[in-house]
């Protein structure tokens, strides 16, 4: 009954103030605008992220468990809701939320003593044990993964659908692994993203989001996810293995890894703001924006649910690391060849209207 009261609280108070919220978001100018690299309609607000995290403060409150394991997550997320509403105001420079990324990372293991200890049977060899690096390869891996969440949420519902099917996912293992209060956190979470996901797919008669996450709630989801994928897959008994979150978590992290690996090899910086992500290529390619987001979530789902399988199979973790680094390849020579093919067209295009300019001088006057 409580469980059932948690979620309740979890989805109608998210509505709920995301609903209230919407309108003093417009007044004091906490929006999103259309831009460059943005293209929506509007001022649309960027109340998502305190809304979520506000609902599941709220639900969990509501639990008969203790919460003092998870105190540690609990700061974590709110210093970084509290970083991603003041950089959605102004624009923070990057490091600003480099620095707090890393801090909440240090919270979580330091204080929280979620850490990678060790990698699992990746080479079908005993575990890889980190040893004096577990804490730092946490931290790397930590700031990595927010920050490939927060690099999807570039289309209307694509990083809360992410988000949807990775706590549901690993819901299902903490349940299957009898950790019982893990799962009904997790399900909490799905109840808060599912709530904003109501304002933020574009449902038919809708053509556009009524709100954003924003940084505030990319950090919060990204954080959130990576300390229970770390929870649930180290120490002994740990209720999956760590490459089956990486399956869990394939796409963001094959995406985000791809795109730094292109940018190097075109020298280009890899951290510099740019449209070749893999739903702008999706776009580029002639879907509209739901089946953009229908098909990388089906994707995803398709991609976390044959990892579970392979977990629940009993099939060896480096078949499974193996088969992880084969969709990353498959990845990156689809995404790298559809790119060069873009940039093959644009090129001669633009050695066609030189050569037009030549022809006919006139017409670059006009």
């Amino acid at each position: 009954m409580k469980l059932f009261l948690a979620l309740l609280i979890a989805f109608g108070g998210t509505c709920l103030l995301l609903w209230v919220l919407r309108p003093l978001a417009l007044r004091i100018g906490l929006v999103d605008q259309p831009g460059e690299r943005k293209q929506h309609v509007g001022h649309v607000p960027l109340i998502g992220g305190i809304a979520m995290f506000c609902g599941f403060m709220f639900a969990v409150l509501v639990l008969e468990q203790s919460l003092a394991g998870y105190r540690a997550l609990f700061v974590g997320t709110a210093l970084l809701v509290i970083v991603g509403i003041l950089d959605d105001f102004h624009d923070l420079p990057p490091w600003v939320r480099f620095v707090a990324q890393v801090v909440a990372a240090l919270i979580m293991t330091l204080w929280g003593g979620v850490v990678v200890r060790d990698l699992g049977a990746l080479f079908g060899l005993d575990s890889v044990p980190l040893g004096m690096w577990a804490v730092p390869f946490t931290v790397f891996a930590t700031v990595g993964a927010i920050n490939a969440i927060n690099m999807l949420d570039g289309m209307d519902g694509l990083a809360g659908g992410i988000a949807w099917i990775a706590f549901v996912l690993l819901g299902f293992v903490a349940f299957s692994g009898n950790l019982m209060a893990d799962a009904q956190v997790l399900l909490i979470l799905a109840c808060v993203v599912s709530a904003f996901l109501g304002f933020n797919l574009r449902f038919p008669g809708r053509r556009h989001a009524l709100v954003f996450m924003g940084d505030a709630g990319s950090m919060f989801l990204g954080f959130a996810l990576v300390w229970f994928v770390i929870f649930l897959s180290q120490g002994e008994n740990r209720a999956m293995t760590p490459v089956t979150a990486l399956w869990i978590l394939a796409l963001p992290l094959i995406d985000a890894v791809s795109i730094f690996v292109r940018r190097l090899f075109g020298r280009r910086s890899p951290f510099a703001a740019a449209r070749d992500h893999l739903h702008h290529i999706l776009l580029r390619s002639g879907f509209d924006v739901n089946r953009a987001v229908g098909t990388i979530l089906g994707l995803a789902a398709t991609i976390g649910v044959l990892g579970m399988l392979g977990l629940y199979s009993g099939l060896a973790e480096h078949l499974l690391f193996y088969g992880f680094l084969l969709l990353f390849v498959i990845h990156l020579w689809v995404t790298a060849s559809v790119s060069s093919g873009r940039k093959v067209l644009e090129d001669e295009r633009k050695t066609g209207r030189r050569r037009d300019i030549k022809a006919n001088p006139a017409s670059s006057k006009s």
